[in-house]
């Protein structure tokens, strides 16, 4: 017999690390947060595109295709749809195996394509199959679209249909509401975080790691398409995928740049915003649903370092008095609480109010006011996230 974080590290299938780090955090019920975030949220949120239509005028085309979607009363432009679930799941002989990502997409409503397909065996068209993650986590039911040596040939495509998911939520990149950039898949805390940033009209916003533009559209559709949004991001092809999305929600604002966002001050001088967004890579440790996770202590630490590089570069890029959110989908001490607490100490940063809560109070122990950072807890928002709100003096 192991430990008790070794125990429930290998019932749920997270490292030892990813529990001990979890732990930190949520020290009364540990296994309930892990058993939320391998599990979707019970609602699918989307964001309507008020620059292209209502959410009324949303609302009623999703109806008549027998789509069902709610208002939510806090933020006038997200809609959500409720995820059923679980399902029983037939047994099948045959299955095919597809990445981490994909698996967890497949339980939230999503079909699979080529790309996804990590391993299939002498599967034909029509076959019945069993959709498995790596681990042989059973995510649903499906019926081959393509045979083995289509999608080892071509690699694009739909591969599998799902028939029976576990959990059923919509698939929304198939509707033409989506193609047509009407609404656009984002989880409520990324839209709080947008809302946290409380960009005006006419501003200039700096969006330092933008794609794939979900953020970054939101603060264009809150500024009605006026003044200038920035995104950076130093991969071209991330930019191309931020682009795609940006030109077809229609933000006429936002202007691109493929650059290393850690020295957009040094290299931009002359460049003043109004606000910033800090929104960088995190350990995902509050993203849901999560079947599997394998992070390290020293990916944790090396997250942690690389995301102050960012807020520090947002203090160069900010004018002063004006502010910055740092935003992040997970919950680990160290990428939440540590990294505001550098923005203060050794940035000089003012830790400010939130104009839009919906979440808890940061953890108790930190030192500069915990009322004022917003943390979100899987087992009651669906999603763990973290946003702290800075004023530069």
């Amino acid at each position: 017999m192991g430990s008790p974080i070794e125990e429930i590290a290998s019932k749920y299938l997270f490292s030892v690390d990813a529990v001990e780090a979890l732990g930190e955090v949520f020290k009364d019920d540990l296994e309930g947060v892990i058993q939320s975030l391998r599990r979707p949220s019970q609602r699918y949120f989307m964001r309507v595109n008020t620059l292209k239509t209502t959410p009324e005028e949303l609302l009623d085309s999703f109806r008549m295709k027998s789509i069902q979607i709610h208002r939510c009363e806090q933020i006038l432009e997200a809609v959500f749809t409720n995820i059923g679930g679980p399902f029983k799941i037939p047994e099948v002989d045959k299955k095919v195996v597809i990445d981490k990502f994909a698996a967890e997409s497949v339980l939230q409503g999503a079909q699979i394509y080529a790309p996804a397909i990590k391993k299939c065996s002498r599967l034909r068209r029509e076959d019945k199959v069993a959709i498995t993650d790596v681990h042989g986590q059973v995510v649903g039911v499906g019926k081959m679209r393509m045979s083995e040596t289509e999608i080892l040939s071509s690699r694009k495509g739909l591969a599998v249909e799902v028939t029976t998911p576990v959990y059923r939520g919509p698939s929304l990149r198939e509707t033409e509401e989506y193609s047509k950039g009407l609404v656009y898949p984002q989880s409520l805390p990324a839209m709080v975080a947008a809302r946290v940033l409380d960009p005006s009209p006419g501003e200039t916003i700096v969006d330092l790691n933008c794609s794939p533009g979900g953020k970054l559209s939101h603060i264009s559709q809150l500024m009605r398409n006026t003044g200038r949004v920035i995104g950076v991001d130093r991969n071209s092809r991330k930019i191309d995928v931020a682009g795609g999305n940006v030109q077809r929600l229609g933000c006429l604002n936002a202007d691109l740049i493929v650059h290393d966002a850690r020295y957009l001050a040094d290299d931009f001088p002359n460049l003043k915003a109004d606000r910033c967004l800090v929104d960088p890579p995190c350990s995902a440790l509050g993203l849901a649903p999560k079947l599997y996770a394998e992070t390290s202590r020293r990916q944790i630490g090396d997250l942690a370092d690389y995301q102050k590089q960012f807020l520090r570069a947002a203090s160069g890029v900010v004018r002063d008095g004006g502010s910055i959110v740092y935003s992040v989908c997970t919950v680990t001490r160290q990428e939440c609480e540590e990294v505001a607490r550098y923005g203060v100490e050794k940035l000089g940063l003012e830790l400010a109010e939130q104009k839009l809560r919906l979440g808890d109070s940061g953890l108790e122990d930190f030192g500069y006011g915990a009322s004022l950072l917003q943390r979100f807890d899987p087992r009651k928002h669906g999603a763990g996230y973290f946003i702290a709100r800075f004023m530069k003096a």
